[in-house]
């Protein structure tokens, strides 16, 4: 583990390291589509970042969270699991790993997603012998916005300061509740403008230009 004092860096995994965004709006579609609740693919993605404790009540209303919650998540599991093949890594995602060890931050990947996902994902980024940690759904009880994520990725390393690099607001706002900066990159499709109301601290085009320009950021 690194030793450094430079903040840690706490690595959001979907739509930002690896480019998923677009197939959990098509399974949360699909899974909602199987209960006959039509939503359009558009509202589904500006709730992306989410959990799916969050999610199902912010489209579709308290009574569906009740009413099928459960079973529209199992659904939406099992959907985004039949096509998880289909998803790759955002240029320069592995690379930004080795760049912030290099430097001398210890580096977390800060998920809420069930093992056998983040598995598939630590085997695409060949990331389980460089990062210091990587949490789980098992390490949260309420994802983002809720801040439960960042305070566990940090709780990993036995931290209280870092930067959560993130690509969506529900990112941004998760970790401004225990007073953690977001470098936010637009691949999750949500504007600059829009990262930057949340309050992240700097918004990237790409991971690409955040790898140009770390040597000039609070990570450094």
């Amino acid at each position: 583990m690194s030793t450094s004092n430079r903040p840690a860096a706490l690595l959001d995994v979907d739509g930002t390291l690896v480019d998923t965004n677009y197939q959990h709006a098509l399974a949360w579609y699909m899974a909602f589509r199987e209960h006959d609740i039509f939503l359009p693919v558009w509202r589904i993605h500006r709730h992306l970042g989410m959990g799916g404790d969050q999610l199902i009540a912010a489209v579709a209303g308290d009574d569906v969270e009740r009413e099928c919650g459960d079973a529209l998540r199992a659904a939406h599991d099992a959907l985004y699991m039949a096509e998880i093949q289909t998803v790759s890594l955002f240029d320069g995602a592995r690379a930004l790993i080795e760049d912030l060890k290099a430097r001398g931050n210890a580096v977390v990947l800060a998920s809420s997603a069930g093992s056998r996902e983040i598995n598939h994902y630590l085997d695409l980024l060949d990331a389980r012998e460089i990062v210091d940690h990587w949490t789980t759904s098992d390490d949260v009880e309420q994802t983002k916005p809720h801040p439960d994520l960042v305070k566990a990725a940090l709780a990993k390393l036995g931290r209280e300061d870092g930067v959560l690099i993130g690509d969506t607001p529900w990112d941004v706002r998760a970790a401004a509740k225990v007073d953690v900066p977001t470098f936010a990159v637009l691949t999750g499709g949500f504007s600059a403008e829009e990262l930057r109301q949340a309050g992240a601290a700097e918004v990237f085009e790409s991971i690409g230009e955040l790898r140009e320009r770390l040597a000039d950021t609070i990570l450094a």
